[in-house]
């Protein structure tokens, strides 16, 4: 079983993108041949700095190492590092209904948030499909706000198969865990960088307490009993505790007796004693700058050879060879 995922380099890693994305991935390197990469094409198609954008992938590198990525178990690599991604994502585009992109939520979401309509953005999907089937993927860990794109994927790589013939490209399929899929932000939306409401997996322990101490609440006074459906507290303190643990700050909540302010704090210790050792690991990485660069060097190698294998099975079925 070949396992695939990528995330965009587009500032800070947060416990969304952990939970959603990165914990799940680390736990299936040992549940088949793991392809990790750095989406950094992706990203250029809401930002055009490019100081940002090296900055953004090198970061993203040593926070993914640091939450238990191990390049001797997983492919780890920069997208842009293998060109024949964009090679595949035409082939794919000359099967593509334009129907099959514009009904795609995440690009009217985008452009309703005021970012500029391009074509990158309208064919994302279609070089998220060919970021998949250029390895060949058969299990792909996405969240909720990806499934759609991920259908997109299977229906593509179904069309094309119609087309070329069947087995030209793997059909994939999605790893979704919904008890973690969508993570609840400090607003009480859905944890992005679009809304601001994110909680970073890494940073300066007083300002990011702090944040947690910001979170919203309603005027039930301390004595009461707190309503613990839609609570964002229990949703993220739920992340960090232990089942036991939890189920004590929920019998809390029911029995008053005690404030928001104590159920903050002990949400606040929770999150930091969980990425302790993941914040041990990531100094450890930084004191060593050219680990980062070998690792993402090898990985790149590793994934050319897969995906000129691929590409050259496509580029004969479509008749270019």
């Amino acid at each position: 079983m070949r396992i695939l995922t990528g995330l965009q380099p587009s500032g800070k890693l947060h416990v969304g993108n952990y939970f959603g994305a990165m914990e799940p991935a680390v736990r299936l390197q040992d549940e088949g041949e793991a392809f990790y990469f750095i989406a950094d094409y992706h990203a250029m198609t809401s930002s055009q700095d490019p100081v940002a954008l090296r900055e953004n992938v090198r970061e993203l590198a040593v926070d993914f190492l640091a939450c238990g990525l191990d390049p001797a178990r997983a492919v780890f690599f920069r997208q842009s590092a293998v060109p024949a991604v964009n090679e595949l994502a035409w082939l794919l585009s000359t099967v593509c209904p334009m129907s099959l992109l514009a009904k795609c939520h995440s690009y009217k979401d985008k452009t309703a948030q005021g970012i500029a309509a391009n074509h990158a953005l309208f064919a994302y999907p279609v070089l998220m499909a060919a970021d998949i089937l250029l390895y060949d993927s058969n299990k792909v860990p996405v969240g909720k706000d990806q499934k759609q794109h991920l259908e997109v994927t299977r229906d593509l790589a179904m069309k094309f198969n119609d087309v070329y013939g069947a087995g030209t490209v793997v059909i994939p399929d999605p790893i979704i865990r919904e008890d973690t899929a969508v993570v609840v932000g400090l607003d009480g939306r859905k944890m992005s960088k679009s809304y601001g409401n994110t909680l970073p997996i890494f940073g300066e322990e007083k300002p990011l307490k702090k944040l947690i101490m910001k979170i919203t609440t309603d005027s039930t006074p301390v004595e009461a009993a707190k309503p613990t459906d839609g609570s964002t507290i229990l949703a993220l303190y739920k992340l960090f505790a232990s089942p036991s643990d939890f189920a004590a700050m929920v019998k809390a909540h029911e029995q008053g007796g005690v404030g928001y302010g104590d159920f903050k704090k002990q949400l606040a210790d929770a999150y930091w004693d969980f990425f302790a050792p993941m914040r041990v690991r990531r100094a450890e990485i930084l004191a060593d700058p050219a680990f980062i660069d070998r690792v993402l060097a090898e990985g790149a190698m590793r994934a050319r050879e897969e995906a000129s294998k691929v590409l050259e099975r496509v580029r004969r079925a479509v008749g270019l060879l």
